[in-house]
């Protein structure tokens, strides 16, 4: 726009250039034709004139295109620069064809039939007065302002091109550096690694003083973070010993409870009942603090292999009491982990025992272990009335607990479950079942090809519990 409007400038200040040059150039010719003309009536009786006598009209007029015409008073045309012979005064014009002119009615400088004409007053010698008219074509100022105006434009389009491709030039150079940082903070995004170091421009310019910037503040970042982990890891550390050293106590304090209660009769008993009930409750929520502490902090039990169909029925077997009315089916086919025993059996533990506190009486509630692709597999699924749509997301974080079992849960069951199944390198989801209600959760941990001693392949422990009893039937596949 900006080359377009210079263009524009450029081509009306040209114009009236061109234009006046050309006006001062007709008006320059014309006073010299006039200066050079010597016109002098000739003839017996001084009625010829003579239009040639000391300058030529046709070869003074060759040269610019131009027309000249002379005529008398009476608007008689008595010559032109196409003459060859003398005009006589007052005869009738020969047939030179026809005058582009027409006689003039005044003198003076004006445009007429696309020439610029001038009309001057001429004196005859002995006496008398003709008139001159001089004329230039306009369509040569016409021509080469239109060439102007090609080559203005032409340099429009052409500085247009290299104005574009210096500016992309000079954008790709100056936006280099930017790139590379958004390349290098894409990476840190990546790897979430702070400590990665910025490209710093060579140019010291406000590119390089962002860049120096950025890396100051990655770097406080880091160091910030360096002190949350390790504050974190202390606090870690802490709740597992805290929580380790808890348990002894509880312990002694749960053994001398249960000999209390046999001993005591009465509202004793009954105080002392309530005690060993909370009792436990503390030893349970412990364990669980404790088992989450340890997987924070990366205190990985010893492993071996262990097989989930034995850890279910265990699991199964230790909350028979509990069921109520429920209806608690089992189907455990062999499925080998490399895992630690206790914290496989808390997690078949947590996800029947929420089952059980979440759903009414009567519920049935199916558990079942299989190997299918290379996985182990603990599916627990019930057809209750599910887990309410916006806690689905947050089922596996700690303390979160939906109010259907009436306060007793601690809200950290399922996020034990999956922090047993990550630190066995396993994952847990929750699923829809297909019948479109109830909860539905997927255990699968990377199975192993041992099988222990007291498990052979094929083995498959199928229970029904119903209300406070259990049985258990294993069939010899």
């Amino acid at each position: 726009m900006i080359l377009a409007g210079f263009a524009a400038i450029v081509g009306v200040l040209t114009d009236r250039q061109v234009r006046g040059q050309f006006n001062d150039e007709v008006r320059s010719a014309v006073d010299q034709l006039e200066s050079r003309l010597n016109l002098k009536w000739i003839g017996p009786e001084g009625d010829e004139l003579d239009c040639n006598k000391t300058i030529r009209l046709s070869d003074y007029a060759s040269a610019e295109h131009a027309q000249i015409r002379i005529y008398d008073d009476g608007g008689a045309l008595l010559c032109t620069q196409s003459q060859t012979q003398v005009k006589i005064k007052g005869a009738a014009t020969p047939a030179l064809g026809t005058p582009v002119f027409p006689p003039p009615q005044s003198t003076g400088t004006f445009q007429e039939l696309g020439d610029r004409v001038v009309v001057r007053e001429l004196g005859v010698q002995p006496s008398g007065e003709v008139t001159l008219l001089y004329a230039r074509p306009l369509s040569d100022v016409d021509h080469t302002l239109a060439r102007v105006r090609v080559f203005l434009w032409l340099g429009v389009l052409g500085g247009t091109v290299l104005a574009l491709l210096a500016g992309l030039a000079t954008a790709q150079r100056a936006m280099r550096p930017i790139a590379e940082l958004s390349d290098a903070a894409r990476e840190i995004e990546r790897t979430r690694d702070p400590s990665l170091r910025l490209p710093h421009p060579e140019a010291d310019d406000e590119v390089a003083e962002l860049a120096r910037t950025l890396e100051g503040m990655l770097g406080a970042l880091d160091d910030a973070r360096t002190e949350t982990e390790a504050t974190l890891d202390r606090q870690r550390e802490f709740v597992a010993d805290a929580s380790h050293e808890l348990r002894t106590p509880l312990t002694s304090v749960l053994a001398n409870l249960e000999l209390l209660s046999e001993e005591l009769r009465g509202e004793q008993a009954e105080t002392a009942e309530a005690a060993l009930r909370s009792t436990r409750r503390m030893r349970r929520l412990v364990g669980d603090l404790l088992l989450l502490a340890r997987a924070d902090a990366k205190r990985l039990q010893p492993y071996r292999p262990t097989d989930l169909a034995e850890v279910l029925v265990e699991a199964a077997s230790e909350l028979g009491p509990m069921a109520d009315s429920h209806e608690l089916s089992i189907h455990a086919e062999s499925a080998i982990v490399d895992g630690a025993r206790d914290d496989l059996h808390r997690l078949a533990l947590n996800l029947i025992e929420n089952a059980l506190r979440h759903t009414q009486t009567g519920t049935h509630i199916q558990a079942s272990t299989m190997t299918r692709d290379g996985n182990a597999i603990l599916v627990v699924q019930d057809d209750g009335a599910g887990i309410p749509p916006e806690l689905e997301q947050r089922v596996f974080e700690r303390f979160v607990r939906d109010g259907r079992d009436g306060g007793r849960g601690s809200g950290l069951g399922l996020a034990i479950v999956r922090a047993v199944a990550e630190s066995h390198g396993g994952t847990v989801a929750l699923e829809r079942p297909e019948s479109g209600t109830g909860t539905r959760f997927v255990i699968q941990i990377p199975a192993v090809g041992s099988v222990p001693a007291h498990a052979q392949p094929g083995d498959d422990h199928t229970s029904t519990t119903t209300g406070s009893t259990i049985g258990r039937r294993r069939n010899r596949s």
